[in-house]
């Protein structure tokens, strides 16, 4: 007789044990032979390498707009080289996956070259979801949310005028002046810092910096990010020309971290230190007494970083495309100016108190933002658990990409895309709520930039202020002949046009007026 050796057990419960056993075999059994979901639409891939040779090595949101438009789907599949990558190309694919199954979808790929060997690991941006990536997130929400980043206007509205100064006594150098002027305010919020008339060596700093970033997280432009295990070959190696860019580059990460931070804390030994996020962050640390915070000094400094290297890039780059776009579309920048006047009839400069009265110039920056996207393919989140989506599969540990670009040139949301309309953001007057503003170049999710509103506002401020007092017009060379800006743009993890030039011309004897006497600056 076969003993089961469990004497103690009667046999009815053996005999449902058994029946639960073979079921669950049975269900195991069925669902391996039964089969998989398909993948989301994509190109056909190759062994082993899969898309490898697909994918560009710049622009790659215009290819993935064309394969999009090619297999009539927002939601694609590829592979590059084992790695799973997903696009998402439509508001309502991002929203029901990037917004909706957050949970699942606002963790970070590893990154290889800016993380581990170019020494990013600080930046909010590219932190894996978990614990320090909360800290940090929460810490910068408290600062820099809808109502408490008004605090930062009056610094804004100052920032503007001082660029009105700067215009008139160098159009040419617009990109520089707004580079300055980013850069000035982002280091006087992030570290209360005041930077030198020239040659200020913490821009200087975020400049090369933020450059690097922009080189180093470009998808697909490195292959250790395919290939995480090339980061230890030695850096004599040829092919390894990455690790020595990224040697050097990390030196400029370090130094970005530490060095205006320490400045920041050595104004407070001295009892000189203006109020900032860093000041104010450490000065609540030395308060809490026995009392611990949900952050630590670490935190600070990660998230001052976070504001310092955020806050410039972006911002220049749609001001950019908002003065090429002024140039290619005159019609209107008139439009706009004679709202402005209308409003002010050219006795004072606009400032925050107006906007509620201007919802033209609201639009204006909005189609800014949505026409030549800052950022149009937005960072990867990383797919934690296997999902299912309009009946595909989506694996786990798949890289998920939001196509801004093509979002934002979706011909049903923005009829004629190409064009610059900012009247499509309007109705009766106003802004029509129906019309998706263009934020998804801030992210998605959980992940999307906490700088979002002090960005908007920067941006708000710079165009009414130029479109008070200048008029934009195109160049002319020596022989009186207009010079045509071209409409190309630099690939990277924030694109903006390639530089052009431009003449920014007092619009009349009382505009000029006001440019002199807005804020001396330097």
């Amino acid at each position: 007789m076969l003993s089961l050796d469990y004497p103690n057990i009667p046999s009815a419960t053996f005999a449902a044990v058994a029946i639960i056993l073979v079921s669950a075999v049975y269900a195991f059994q069925s669902r391996s032979r039964r089969p998989k979901l398909p993948l989301p639409p994509g190109p056909r891939k190759l062994p082993v390498v899969g898309n490898l040779f697909d994918v560009p090595p710049t622009f790659q949101f215009k290819k993935f707009t064309q394969w999009s438009k090619e297999y009539n789907s927002d939601i694609l599949h590829l592979n590059v080289v084992g790695t799973s990558m997903i696009v998402l190309s439509s508001f309502e694919a991002t929203d029901d996956l990037l917004e909706r199954r957050s949970a699942i979808y606002s963790d970070r790929h590893r990154f290889p070259m800016v993380n581990e060997l170019m020494g990013w690991h600080f930046n909010i941006g590219l932190m894996k979801y978990g614990d320090e990536w909360r800290t940090n997130r929460r810490l910068l929400n408290e600062t820099f949310n809808s109502k408490t980043v008004r605090k930062y206007e009056p610094l804004q509205e100052i920032g503007a005028q001082v660029l009105l100064g700067r215009l008139l006594h160098s159009p040419e150098d617009f990109d520089e002046h707004l580079n300055r002027m980013a850069g000035e305010l982002t280091i006087a919020v992030a570290y209360g810092i005041k930077v030198l008339p020239s040659d200020d060596p913490y821009l200087a700093l975020a400049n090369e910096a933020a450059h690097s970033f922009s080189l180093g997280i470009i998808p697909g432009a490195y292959l250790v990010d395919t290939f995480p295990s090339l980061k230890y070959i030695p850096s004599w190696m040829p092919g390894a020309g990455f690790k020595r860019k990224a040697k050097t580059w990390s030196k400029l990460s370090l130094q970005f971290l530490e060095s205006p931070f320490a400045e920041t804390k050595r104004q407070m030994d001295l009892g000189m230190a203006p109020p900032s996020f860093s000041s104010e962050g450490l000065q609540a640390l030395e308060n809490a007494d026995k009392k611990e915070l949900y952050f630590k000094e670490l935190h600070v400094k990660q998230s001052a970083a976070a504001v310092f290297v955020g806050g410039v890039d972006t911002t220049v780059s749609a001001l950019n495309t908002f003065i090429l776009a002024m140039i290619r579309f005159p019609e209107v920048q008139r439009k706009a100016q004679a709202v402005i006047d209308s409003h002010t009839e050219g006795k004072f400069l606009p400032t925050f108190a107006d906007e509620p009265s201007l919802p033209y110039i609201t639009a204006v920056a909005k189609e800014s933002m949505r026409w030549e996207n800052v950022a149009p393919l937005i960072l990867p989140h990383l797919l934690t658990e296997e999902d299912e989506y309009r009946g595909y599969r989506l694996p786990a540990g798949s890289l998920v990409f939001g196509n801004a670009w093509a979002i934002l040139h979706d011909e049903k949301m923005y009829p004629d895309p190409h064009n610059f309309k900012p009247e499509r953001f309007l109705l009766d007057g106003k802004i029509n709520p129906v019309i998706r503003s263009p934020d998804t170049v801030f992210g998605f999710g959980r992940r999307r930039c906490p700088g979002k509103h002090m960005a908007l506002s920067s941006i708000w401020i710079t165009i009414v202020s130029i479109l008070a007092t200048y008029d934009i017009v195109k160049t002319v060379d020596e022989n009186g002949n207009l010079i045509e800006p071209t409409h190309e743009y630099i690939s990277g993890a924030i694109s903006g046009p390639v530089p052009f030039r431009c003449t920014f011309k007092p619009r009349s004897k009382e505009a000029l007026a006001l440019i002199k006497g807005a804020h001396k600056g330097d």
